[in-house]
């Protein structure tokens, strides 16, 4: 009974704890993997805020083409969008969309803007943030 104590206990005093060197070499590897992964991640925010603009962008101006068609002029404002519109033939239609998108952060502004060029019958809706600006069409 005693050899059993005795062999545990030599068992037990003959191991270590990790070396400080070893401790500082991985955390140095944690820093390194740190620091690849932080500018990957917010690369990553940046073009998934740039591609939601492009999707909220084209679905104005779906919405935009869809209110051409029905009123036979292009809107004056993109609030025109959410509300229930009568055509000179007295048809009504609408909503052409449930509610204006916001643009994805605070960098790209408080709305999209929106411009006519009712001479030509053309329209552009734009934002801008990340270092990209997004228009259609």
């Amino acid at each position: 009974m005693t050899s059993f104590w005795h062999k545990r206990h030599c068992t037990m005093g003959n191991q270590r704890g990790f070396t400080l060197i070893e401790l500082m070499i991985v955390v140095a590897i944690i820093g390194i993997l740190a620091a690849i992964a932080v500018p990957l991640y917010a690369n990553m925010q940046a073009r998934a805020r740039i591609a939601k603009a492009q999707a909220d962008i084209r679905g104005l101006a779906s919405a935009v083409s869809v209110y051409t068609a029905h009123m036979g002029t292009l809107p004056s404002v993109l609030d025109l969008l959410t509300a229930i519109a009568t055509s000179p033939q007295n048809i009504t239609a609408g909503p052409f969309m449930a509610a204006i998108p916001t643009p994805p952060s605070t960098v790209w502004g408080s709305a999209y803007t929106y411009a006519i060029n009712a001479a030509i019958g053309l329209f552009t809706i734009s934002a801008a943030g990340d270092g990209a600006t997004v228009s259609a069409p």
